[in-house]
């Protein structure tokens, strides 16, 4: 029963007062930033702003309450803005409460099962190549509010936005684009020296914003004057209207929902394990994520996931355990019963500029150039998965794109199959490469990686550093018997190098086969690794570990001798 304990209730044991002043700064802080970006994303999605605040203060408090991860933030977030609105636009209301529904049973499903780590068979150029596209289709949702224009409508489809958006250029209002730019540029500022101040820029841009529209009482849209005002006191309970006639056609939004709601919030629990040092659950986090997801349309809220960079912002604000994230929620709850009047007063303009910054930071665009140097058939499937992203729809991107990369996926494999004669020369060239009879010193570990290493099989590098305290000082990774190589198991080679080269100790490669080997130099893997830290065979990786080996020695014996001076 232990695997399936609430990361807050292992917390628990053991809970002092110091991690509980810790976990109240953190979730407070959390609670102001999570507030903009809750209406922001509500109002994106074609929802009233108090829809986001509700699905903040419900499913960010069962996701901390009943998760898997220790510091994970839960929410509303831009992934699900484009597939909401479509629902919204398609289904109504009622629609997106069953669809979100219909996913949260899903995601129980995938947890409960035991399968949430199936989430990795979605190889790195789909994810990619739809987070570009999202965030595209974000930032132009926002360019009606950021520069102020008068238009009647914002189209759904992204061409057909960008012409209104076109047609309507000469409507500029002045006051509403100085205002955007000054919060994005607040924003920006504030978050580049946080580290120092703690202040998140979410909550500079909005206090800034709303503070100088307020006073110098500038002539722009206003979430009261757009929506009413947003309503105080606590959300209320009620049961969505359910019609059995949209099931199966709300089945493929509800699996794509499904799906970045599971990779979204397993993606931030990892970000979050790296920057805590923690290790989640994968499987406990979907249950949870799939009961926040059911409860949230009892409450008039929209569809909820990991968010990264409120848990980015959790995590820097010093927060220990699931408790923040509940404090989170609570701030929220403060706000709607004593506050709500207040949020009424914040400018689309500055929502608009706070959503800029979302998009810029999701679209994970410092993944292009790296994409770019990978195979034509990776970013193939990248530039595919991105085009249909923003022209046609997320769920045919992610199917066409999980088609293709399957399609690719047998191709690699076959590619990799072969019949030859054994002959001489064969044998010859073998010896440098067996392990057997050679001695292997008592100072490297040597792991064999044996098969095609593509997506869906990269968490077998995990395991490994899951218990990364028990390898030798040098690391020897035997790649004779690895017969084909993709983009997804290429990152995850760089990201075990540099987990590696973290804790104090040295990575090794050896005798990769053609296909694997001219990726890793296309890529710079090579450059990164270390040209001399990439051997033809396990003999000269042997030699090279000794040289390490040597060479650590005669600097301890050094650095002994310096301390061992008067």
């Amino acid at each position: 029963m232990h695997a399936w304990l609430p990361a807050s209730v292992i917390a628990l044991r053991g809970y002092d007062l110091p991690t509980f002043r810790r976990d109240l700064i953190a979730g407070v802080t959390v609670g102001l930033v999570a507030l903009p970006l809750a209406m922001a994303f509500a109002i994106a999605s074609g929802l009233t702003p108090q829809a986001g605040i509700y699905c903040a203060v419900v499913t960010g408090f069962l996701i901390s309450a009943l998760g898997g991860s220790r510091v994970q933030i839960g929410g509303p977030t831009g992934a699900f803005v484009v597939v909401v609105a479509g629902i919204v636009a398609e289904h109504g209301i009622n629609g997106l409460f069953m669809c979100t529904m219909m996913a949260g049973v899903l995601l129980i499903i995938l947890g409960a099962t035991g399968t949430g780590s199936a989430v990795r068979y979605i190889p790195r150029p789909v994810v990619v190549g739809f987070t570009n596209g999202i965030a595209v289709l974000i930032a132009s949702t926002q360019v009606r509010d950021f520069l102020g224009l008068r238009l009647a409508e914002n189209p759904g489809e992204f061409i057909a936005r960008i012409g209104a958006i076109s047609r309507h250029l000469d409507t500029v209002s002045p006051p509403a684009l100085g205002l955007a730019a000054m919060t994005l540029l607040l924003v920006v500022g504030a978050n580049r020296i946080s580290s120092r101040t703690g202040v998140p820029g979410t909550v500079v841009g909005l206090i800034a914003g709303t503070g100088v529209a307020w006073a110098a009482q500038l002539p722009v849209d206003t979430v009261a004057s757009r929506f009413g005002e947003v309503p105080g006191g606590l959300p209320q309970l009620h049961m969505p209207v359910f019609q059995p006639s949209l099931i199966l056609s709300l089945l493929s939004p509800a699996l794509t929902v499904a799906m970045l709601g599971a990779i979204e919030s397993l993606m931030s629990a990892v970000v979050a394990d790296r920057m805590s040092g923690d290790r989640h659950n994968p499987n406990v986090e979907l249950l949870a994520q799939g009961i926040a997801n059911v409860v949230s349309p009892l409450f008039g809220g929209l569809p909820a996931t990991g968010a990264i960079a409120r848990t980015a912002t959790n995590v820097k604000s010093g927060a220990r355990t699931p408790v923040a994230g509940m404090i989170h929620a609570l701030t929220l709850v403060a706000v709607l019963l004593f506050g709500a009047r207040l949020a009424g007063h914040v400018p689309m303009a500055v929502l608009a500029a706070l959503l800029f910054v979302v998009a810029a930071n999701m679209g994970e665009w410092h993944e292009i150039p790296l994409l770019l140097r990978q195979t034509k058939t990776d970013v193939a499937v990248w530039a595919v998965t991105f085009a249909l992203t923003v022209l046609a729809d997320l769920t045919v991107a992610v199917e066409v794109g999980m088609i293709l990369a399957a399609l690719l996926y047998i191709r690699r494999v076959s590619n990799t199959t072969t019949v030859a004669s054994v002959t001489p020369e064969y044998l010859d060239e073998g010896q440098a490469h067996t392990l057997q009879g050679k001695a292997i010193p008592d100072y490297v570990t040597i792991l064999r990686i044996h098969g095609p290493f593509l997506f869906g099989t990269t968490d077998k590098l995990q395991q490994i550093l899951d218990q990364i305290d028990e390898l030798k000082p040098i690391v020897v990774v035997r790649l004779r018997n690895m017969t084909a190589l993709d983009a997804t198991a290429l990152r995850a080679l760089e990201d075990f190098t540099a987990r590696v080269r973290a804790s104090g100790r040295t990575a090794i490669f050896c005798g990769a086969r053609e296909q694997p080997r001219a990726l890793m130099h296309q890529a710079g893997f090579i450059e990164l690794a270390g040209a001399e830290n990439v051997c033809p065979n396990v003999d000269t990786a042997l030699a090279r570990a000794r040289t390490i080996h040597l060479a650590a020695i005669a600097d301890a014996r050094t650095a002994e001798a310096t301390t061992a001076k008067p």
